[in-house]
């Protein structure tokens, strides 16, 4: 057998929604923010048991100033038990607010700054293995600092979230040797990298489409009905 003959989808390499029939859905927990979910699926001939997290998805910011660095916070991730530098991000926690003006309340939020250019940098699931949560991570760029700086607003470990300018190149490099290892952090370097590589080509409009939230959505995997903002 050669290689060439291990392939084989002849399709379009592109993620796609699945037409699987879910017979049964059943919330085993209900958390603060997100629950855990059992479905019994039919693929095939068989019916399965899928259990996974049913996340309110969430938004990112890489904030990258005229010096070409990455605005980076240092937060204690206590599933991992580990300090974890990563840019400025939040749930999609009020109900039907556009995803952009989420991002925009993180970074004055958790950075104290606004930015006049924004657009969409990368899509990407967390672990699709086990939750479906979806982040859209955005590029922000001709920052300014606002009036009173950062925003106080969470609490227990997000009350004091040093943060640190980093050159971009040497975020990269920082990702590569597993220096930073936040999946949001890498996603949003790496892809800032190659859309400035690409002269920015690779950029979406800040209001570009979000297929895969839109699905979640529909087929009832994200958690909606989200506690109250402090």
């Amino acid at each position: 057998m050669t290689l060439d003959e291990l392939a084989d989808w002849d399709g379009p390499v592109r993620d796609e929604p699945a037409d699987f029939d879910v017979v049964e859905s059943v919330s085993r927990y209900r958390g603060y923010v997100w629950d855990v979910q059992t479905d019994h699926v039919t693929i095939g001939d068989q019916t399965v048991q899928r259990d996974f997290v049913a996340h309110t998805g969430a938004v990112a910011v890489i904030a990258l100033d005229d010096q070409d660095r990455v605005y980076l916070l240092r937060q204690y991730r206590h599933p991992v038990g580990m300090y974890l530098f990563e840019p400025p991000a939040g749930l999609i926690d009020v109900a039907g607010e556009d995803p952009l003006l989420t991002a925009q309340r993180e970074l004055a939020e958790e950075a104290g700054l606004e930015a006049q250019t924004w657009n969409v940098l990368v899509d990407f699931f967390t672990s699709p293995g086990g939750s479906s949560e979806t982040i859209r991570i955005y590029l922000a760029r001709d920052l300014s600092v606002l009036d009173g700086g950062r925003i106080q607003t969470g609490e227990a470990e997000e009350i004091d979230l040093p943060a640190q300018w980093v050159p971009l190149a040497d975020a990269v490099a920082l990702v590569m040797s597993a220096d930073i290892a936040n999946p949001t952090a890498a996603f949003g370097v790496l892809a800032a990298s190659v859309a400035k590589r690409a002269d920015w080509s690779t950029l979406r409009p800040p209001q570009a489409p979000w297929p895969a939230r839109d699905y979640l959505l529909e087929h009832g995997r994200v958690r909606t009905d989200v506690a109250p903002r402090h």
